[in-house]
């Protein structure tokens, strides 16, 4: 039922009320149904949201793309173990003979193509750190590759938000979420 499961709202005693809620980083129509009414009506009448990045705001997505990089003059192919690299490439290689086979009718319908979407997914992976190339690696199945162009919960949420004239803002910045996931050793990752 609806009203019994966990919305994830929590609400601050104010007047007016505010409203913390708990996202995860999925296409939102993974969730969408299982969010109860009172998460989308407490978004429906808010004025002001804020999320945990402005997923919406070209510098934000310009910084998490540099922040995954190596350092200048650093590549993969040096920081992984030979073993490992070859492994990787081979994984990759495969990904992209198995991508056209992924893809929905209604992405190719969109202009969506597999070598654009494996280039916008994995482009540039031999510049990345590790800990990147590994969440790009996790993000690379055939249930994933089908629902790219959906926009995750957040994004839908900011999409949203802007539709509605909503005021936006973010409580965290891009270097807040990198430095410590770059700050993890090799073998953490």
């Amino acid at each position: 039922q609806q009203n019994e499961l966990n919305s994830f709202l929590w609400t601050i005693k104010r007047d007016p009320p505010s409203y913390f809620f708990g996202t995860i980083h999925v296409p939102y129509t993974r969730v969408w149904d299982f969010i109860p009414e009172n998460s989308k009506k407490a978004f429906q009448q808010s004025h002001i949201v804020y999320f945990e990045l402005d997923l919406t705001d070209p510098y934000t997505i310009s910084a998490l793309t540099s922040c995954q990089l190596l350092p200048q003059g650093e590549n993969l192919q040096d920081v992984l173990p030979r073993d490992i690299y070859r492994r990787l490439k081979r994984h990759l290689e495969y990904i992209k003979l198995m991508m056209p086979s992924w893809m929905t009718p209604d992405q190719r319908g969109k202009g969506l193509y597999a070598d654009y979407l494996f280039n916008a997914i994995a482009g540039n992976w031999e510049r990345k750190r590790p800990v990147w190339v590994m969440l790009m690696v996790n993000s690379l199945t055939e249930v994933d590759i089908k629902s790219r162009g959906v926009p995750v919960l957040d994004l839908f949420l900011a999409q949203e938000a802007e539709r509605l004239r909503k005021q936006t803002g973010a409580v965290e910045k891009v270097e807040e979420q990198c430095h410590p996931l770059n700050g993890l050793n090799f073998s953490q990752v």
